[in-house]
């Protein structure tokens, strides 16, 4: 089945030659309606097959404007309601956007000062914060945004986002067809921080972004509009790697991201894991929130995190135990109250001979613990 232009597509074409009832010729209607983005085929399939010829050869009228003339039913839905509706339609829903709520358990590290004084700044500064899984570089920013009381849009980017989900694109509501912004051009009118979560996992799918972090204004392709960025708007960006993909295959779903892209970042910075006081500190606040009181257990835990760092270092293991996992196995001991299964759950997700060494290291720092043996139902 041949694609073809919705009514409400039509009509927001039709608005481009000022609502006239003089007939059309394909290629201006073609061009007109590129000038949208709407597809070159679907535009001539759909005047071809939806509207009336006129006298002349490669004449035609809109479908909506001849019917009005002809057949003059009771009480027509004029057109320009339609093309109003289809253009102030701007979204759903803006819950995506919000002032994060300060989390009692962040503890304050690292590039914490400088992240807090970009997002203070009020300036368009586009950041690359790079750095391991599970060290907070999300969190980081978020808890940024909290305590300036700056609203801020998270975007999760994977393989599969494109400009239709960045940028926004056309929508069915209420029965109509009409053009849905993203969170990206909600951004640069709010004013808000934009953080691109994971940005290292994008495609060429979204080059979109690149008028985006120059910070000027960009045209919305589909509907005509400029977008002008307000002040304060800014983008800060998260990534396992530093656009060059992952050379240990750690990361397999990391790109390698083009030069001019990452050009169009100000400033990146490198954020490694916490020192062993600062993770003793952030494993203290989550003691607290779950009602663990442990603090050999906990003590143990930074020791054993330090020693497989180094070891992967050495590269005497294919693995780390990030900051995230270590409050993963707090929340999981206080559920199950057992040391070693706590981290035997928390350690599951890795390959059987990491998962094993983990395990083996634990017991050299812990001689209390006891391997889990099979438990009945």
């Amino acid at each position: 089945m041949k694609t073809m232009i919705t009514d409400a597509q039509i009509a927001l074409i039709h608005e481009k030659f000022n609502h006239t009832n003089q007939p059309v010729r394909r290629k201006e209607f073609v061009t007109r309606g590129k000038s949208l983005g709407f597809d070159h085929d679907a535009l001539h399939e759909t005047i071809v097959n939806r509207f009336k010829r006129g006298t002349v050869r490669g004449q035609y009228y809109f479908p909506t404007v001849r019917a009005a003339a002809t057949s003059a039913p009771a009480e027509p839905a004029p057109i320009e309601a339609k093309i109003n509706h289809a253009c102030s339609v701007s979204s759903v829903s803006n819950d995506e956007i919000y002032i994060p709520e300060v989390d009692s358990t962040y503890v304050k590290w690292g590039e914490f000062k400088t992240i807090l004084k970009v997002i203070k700044s009020n300036q368009f500064f586009p950041l690359f914060i790079s750095g391991m899984s599970g060290n907070v570089k999300t969190f980081m920013v978020e808890q940024g945004c909290a305590q300036a009381k700056r609203e801020y849009v998270r975007v999760q980017i994977s393989p599969e986002t494109d400009e239709d989900d960045l940028i926004g694109g056309f929508r069915l509501i209420n029965g109509e067809t009409v053009f849905q912004k993203g969170p990206v051009i909600k951004a640069m009118e709010r004013g808000c921080i934009l953080l691109i979560d994971e940005i290292d996992r994008v495609t060429e799918k979204v080059m979109c972004l690149q008028g985006v972090l120059e910070g000027k204004p960009i045209l919305l392709k589909k509907t005509g509009e400029v977008i002008t960025p307000k002040a304060g708007f800014n983008v800060i960006a998260t990534a396992n790697t530093k656009g060059r993909g992952s050379d240990d295959g750690r990361y397999s779903a990391a790109k390698i991201i083009d030069d001019a892209f990452l050009e169009r970042f100000v400033a990146s910075i490198d954020q490694p894991y916490p020192s062993a006081a600062i993770e003793t500190k952030i494993l203290k606040k989550h003691a607290e929130k779950f009602s663990v009181d442990d603090e050999e257990f906990l003590n143990k835990l930074i020791a054993w995190a330090v020693v497989i760092r180094k070891t992967f270092e050495d590269d005497a293991i294919d693995d780390v135990i990030s900051t995230r996992r270590l409050c993963h196995i707090i929340q999981a001991f206080a559920i199950f109250e057992d040391r070693m299964m706590a981290i035997e759950k928390c350690t599951n997700r890795f390959d059987e001979d990491t998962r094993l060494s983990f395990i083996d290291l634990y017991t050299k720092i812990d001689e209390s613990t006891i391997l889990p043996t099979e438990v009945e139902a």
